[in-house]
């Protein structure tokens, strides 16, 4: 019979009751798993109904499936961690065949299940948990009350080896985790969490995002801001004193008057970035380091840069007009094209470095052989 289905399941069985001239209490789809909800029929399922025997599937002749896979339609009940359920033996076995409950129940007292005092078989595992996967091998859906952890679901899943239900936990699981937000930091979101943290506390902000931010006249003393995306940001007269910035990327940010006193620079991507009259000169003898930084391009005239680290640095078409670079190392660093007139280079380590077209006119202080530069 082909009968519209609408209302409650109580409605489809009267209705089935009605057309086929029997007393249906039963509703089971074509796989043999027992509707109990009728929201779980789909368009074009193919419905038995029955007066309340086991379910025979057509296409094995009559005979009922037991006879067929050795197992058994009769019912039980499971206490699980002090839970009991009531199902069938099919339930249990048909639908994995080859999970561990269809192993424990497919041939009676084949594992030597043991029972309470009510008869119920015993099962140490989250009755919470177990629900929706007795559910899913009733009528193959996956069905999970508010306030159930899928996680726990999965383990359970797993657990039982109930492998056709694992991949549908899994896609659940991963459609339930929030959007991971990638958005930049603002500036008035920054001040708040900079107003909300103790002045002696360390700031972590490694690996954070405030690409574009006006960070500019901030004072960001001793935070860690290693790997973080401070791409054009403006942090001009920023205090960035102690500051890590190692592996930063500051590529187009503008630095200009900025304290950088002590800064860790090391491996950071400045590429054309500001830095003009910037101070990296610490008066109690804390040298910046930028070793192996990517300064290609960068505006750093007027800086005061006494003592700097910038060993195998790449400085290359960089502007490094009037800095003051005493002491500096230099060492393997690569100053091509670099415009370094007016500087003071007194006592700087140019070892290994390469000035080819370099610009030296009106250096402060002549470069000695000994510098062996190349």
């Amino acid at each position: 019979q082909v009968v519209a289905v609408y209302g409650t399941l109580s409605d489809l069985l009267s209705v089935a009751s009605n057309k086929l001239g029997i007393k249906a209490t039963s509703v089971y789809n074509g796989k043999g798993g027992l509707i109990d909800d009728i929201a779980l029929i789909r368009d074009d399922d193919v419905l038995f109904v029955c007066e309340g025997e086991p379910f025979i599937d057509p296409q094995t002749d009559g005979r009922p499936h037991e006879e067929l896979t050795g197992s058994h339609t009769d019912w039980l009940t499971l206490n699980v961690g002090g839970r009991y359920f009531t199902t069938t033996r099919s339930t249990l076995v048909n639908k994995e065949p080859d999970s561990m409950l269809a192993h424990m129940f497919k041939d009676k007292d084949a594992w030597g299940n043991k029972q309470d005092h009510r008869g119920a078989f015993l099962i140490d595992r989250s009755p919470e948990y177990f629900e929706p996967i007795l559910n899913y091998l009733r009528h193959g859906q996956l069905i999970v009350n508010d306030g159930i952890n899928l996680l726990g679901v999965l383990e359970e899943a797993r657990f039982f080896g109930i492998d056709s239900l694992i991949e549908h936990l899994e896609i659940a699981i991963k459609n339930s985790q929030p959007a991971e937000d990638h958005s930049p930091i603002s500036r008035k979101e920054f001040v708040r969490f900079l107003l909300a943290t103790p002045t002696k506390s360390e700031l972590r902000c490694q690996g954070l995002n405030f690409s574009g931010a006006d960070l500019s006249r901030l004072d960001l003393r001793y935070i860690n801001f290693k790997m973080a995306n401070l791409s054009r940001c403006n942090l001009a007269h920023a205090n960035l004193c102690c500051a890590n910035l190692e592996r930063a990327d500051l590529s187009g940010s503008v630095l200009d008057c900025a304290n950088l006193q002590g800064v860790k620079m090391l491996c950071s991507n400045a590429e054309g970035a500001s830095l003009k009259g910037c101070n990296f000169e610490d008066p109690s003898g804390l040298k910046a380091n930028l070793e192996g930084a990517n300064l290609k391009g960068v505006d750093m005239e007027g800086s005061q840069m006494t003592g700097i680290n910038l060993r195998v640095a790449t400085l290359k078409n960089a502007k490094l007009k009037n800095c003051n670079l005493r002491g500096a190392t230099l060492a393997g660093t690569d100053l091509e094209n670099c415009d370094l007139s007016g500087c003071d280079l007194q006592e700087a380590n140019l070892r290994g470095s390469n000035v080819k077209g370099a610009i030296f006119e009106e250096m402060l202080t002549p470069l000695h052989m000994s510098q062996s530069v190349r």
